[in-house]
């Protein structure tokens, strides 16, 4: 079954190398400008796969969201596009998806928090509607928490 890029569909097993594959190409460009490997990069892809967290599009498959149900809010985890696929709308696609989950799930919000020193991902939460929470030290980590209460 072929699946165009904007189809949002929950990952399988046999999506875990592909996720991977997404989620490294997405990352490693920060890994030089923060000096640490992006958390992201090192999560465990299989088991987020078999607890339903991810949600895959296109085929190949070229962005991807994790997100976990938290009490109150559903926490997104991580946002990844192949770098081959930004600029298409996809990164927007995905974060329509996350919120209208929320909705779906009846909660009244959704959390994230990226590295302060992505700039990009920064800008993109704000033009979203995403507010700044708090700004925290993380173990080796510098970390910008948002949040987007949805109605």
């Amino acid at each position: 079954m072929t699946h165009a890029p904007d189809d949002i569909r929950p990952a399988g097993p046999a999506d875990v190398p592909a996720v991977r594959a997404v989620t490294d190409a997405a990352y490693h460009p920060y890994i030089a400008r923060i000096g640490l490997v992006p958390a992201p990069m090192e999560a465990d892809h299989a088991a987020d796969v078999a607890a339903g967290r991810v949600f895959v599009a296109g085929d190949p498959v070229r962005g991807l969201v994790v997100v976990r149900t938290e009490p109150g809010h559903l926490y997104l985890d991580s946002v990844a596009v192949h770098p081959d696929a930004r600029g298409t709308g996809l990164g927007r696609r995905l974060l329509a998806f996350v919120e209208d989950r929320v909705r779906a799930l009846g909660l009244p919000e959704v959390r994230l928090l990226t590295n302060a020193m992505m700039w990009e991902n920064q800008r993109m939460y704000e033009r979203y509607g995403y507010e700044v929470v708090e700004r925290r030290k993380d173990g080796p980590y510098d970390r910008v928490h948002y949040r987007k209460p949805l109605p």
